[in-house]
C-alpha cells in the first residue's frame, strides 16, 4: 500500500519503489481492494526482496511496518532515511470486514503521512 500511495502523491516528480525484508511472495488482495478505493490501482504491483535494489543506488530509504527499519540495509547513494511505524494489516485478525477496516485505518494513516512527505519533498525541490 505504501508504495501505491507514495506514487500517487509524487506524481512522477521522483522514482518510487517498494520492497520487504520479508515478502509474501503477493499483494495482499485487502490492500489492493483497500486502495481501489481511492482510486489507485496496485493490482500489478508484485512483492519484492528489498536485496534486489542492492545494486541500485537509492537515494532515500522509507521502512513502513515493524522492525523494518532494523533489517534494512544501506543502498549506494543512499542520503537520508525514515521509518514510520505503521500496524501491518495482513496481521489483522477477526472477520473479513474487521480486517477489512484494519487495512482502511492503515491506508488512511500511511496516506496522511506520505501526502505531507511528497508536499514536502515537491516544496524543497523548488527551493534550490
Amino acid at each position: 500500500m505504501a508504495e501505491g500511495i507514495l506514487r500517487s502523491a509524487a506524481r512522477g516528480r521522483f522514482e518510487v519503489a517498494s520492497a520487504g525484508s520479508k515478502p509474501a511472495g503477493y499483494v495482499h488482495p485487502m490492500a489492493i481492494a483497500a486502495l481501489a478505493e481511492i482510486g489507485i490501482d496496485i493490482s500489478h504491483h508484485t512483492s519484492k526482496h528489498m536485496n534486489e535494489f542492492l545494486d541500485r543506488s537509492v537515494e532515500v530509504v522509507i521502512t513502513v511496518c515493524g522492525n523494518a527499519d532494523q533489517a534494512c540495509p544501506t543502498y549506494p547513494g543512499q542520503v537520508s532515511r525514515h521509518h514510520w511505524g505503521f500496524d501491518d494489516p495482513a496481521h489483522a485478525t477477526g472477520s473479513e470486514d474487521e480486517r477489512m477496516q484494519v487495512f482502511r485505518r492503515v491506508r488512511d494513516e500511511i496516506r496522511r503521512v506520505f501526502e505531507a512527505y511528497a508536499a514536502g519533498r515537491s516544496d524543497a525541490s523548488y527551493a534550490s
